[in-house]
């Protein structure tokens, strides 16, 4: 519960604030600026937006109608997806404008010639994914994983963490037999057996974890960063990217109220996912301060290292340069004068 005075919340927010003009190199001029910015753009008809149980800083947005509120002539839809890459299908076949997901179903879209732009980021979030095993469990380190079945999410953020996993532990991908399920079949795959273990994301990991108290073999930490992607489809990005600054903004701003208003984050998401509030509570423990911009030189380089991994192993077919479909906001302006 958070105890917090009310002016030890005003000092966290500006803190947060601070925060975010720090790491996204914002000044304070230029946010108060973006909405004069913003009416030389004709607002966009509609924004679909896709998001996941972990896209925190979205599900608040819908929560709390921000986006219907910001932009009140624009049609906004609203569609949940079990994970990253279904989401990102939807966004490369015209259904969505704008999307969420992690570090590697984008990888896996360029790579099958999925036409999207990555546009945002959050600061990475290695301790948010883990790769579990029963209590009971004979497994003890990763090089048990050897010739056991794993279940994962094809082409998602669990899948470049245990290709991370299995070359720290020595083996190769033909030693493990991945088996492929999204999170909720694998959930129960898991907890009658069927499998050995599981790579999984919060807020489902933190779930089983209270739910069952599983084993924890390792997390994203000194494997994989556990980036958290927005993109969006390319016609959207070259027609409405003030839209996308506003976006950000509102982001962000969501984030702020995370880190200084904890106990309301956690009753917006519980009333949205319908996770009890503790396993929320334990889903933002892991989740550090996470505002929104765009891709650094850093965070490509990152992402292109996730790509090489999937290529070494034939998991990708072809070779991708992923600066090729990251947006630069200064490049998108000078086009449109």
């Amino acid at each position: 519960m958070n105890t917090s005075t009310p002016l030890q919340l005003r000092r966290r927010f500006l803190q947060i604030v601070a925060t975010t003009a720090s790491l996204w190199g914002l000044g304070l001029r230029g946010a108060k600026a973006q909405p004069a910015a913003a009416k030389a753009e004709k607002v966009p008809e509609q924004l679909r937006i896709g998001y996941q149980k972990a896209a925190v800083n979205l599900v608040i947005l819908k929560q709390k109608s921000v986006l219907e509120k910001r932009f009140p002539t624009t049609k906004i839809t609203w569609a949940e997806f079990p994970a990253g890459p279904q989401l990102l299908e939807a966004l490369s076949v015209g259904s969505l404008e704008f999307g969420l997901t992690g570090d590697s179903p984008p990888v896996f879209a360029q790579a099958a010639g999925k036409d999207l732009v990555y546009v945002g980021v959050e600061p990475a979030k290695p301790d948010s994914s883990a790769i579990l095993v029963l209590g009971d469990s004979p497994i003890r380190n990763l090089a048990g994983l050897k010739g056991k079945k794993i279940a994962l999410q094809k082409g998602s953020s669990a899948h470049y963490l245990l290709v991370r996993a299995v070359d720290k532990a020595g083996l190769t991908w033909g030693d493990i037999q991945p088996i492929y399920l999204a999170p909720a079949d694998a959930r129960a795959a898991f907890e009658r057996k069927s499998v050995d273990a599981w790579v999984i994301w919060d807020p489902f990991y933190a779930a089983i974890e209270l739910a069952i108290k599983p084993r924890v073999l390792a997390t994203g930490r000194d494997l994989s960063s556990n980036n958290s992607f927005y993109l969006a489809s390319r016609p959207f990005v070259t027609q409405h990217a003030q839209t996308l600054s506003v976006l950000f903004e509102e982001l962000s701003r969501a984030d702020a109220l995370v880190q200084s208003d904890r106990k309301e984050a956690i009753k917006l998401v519980s009333a949205f996912s319908g996770l009890d509030a503790g396993v929320v509570s334990l889903f933002f423990q892991r989740r550090p301060v996470s505002p929104v911009g765009p891709l650094s030189a850093a965070t490509v380089a990152d992402q292109q290292r996730v790509a090489d991994a999937f290529l070494r192993l034939g998991l990708i077919p072809r070779p991708v340069k992923v600066a090729d479909i990251v947006w630069r906001p200064e490049v998108t302006q000078v086009a449109r004068k």
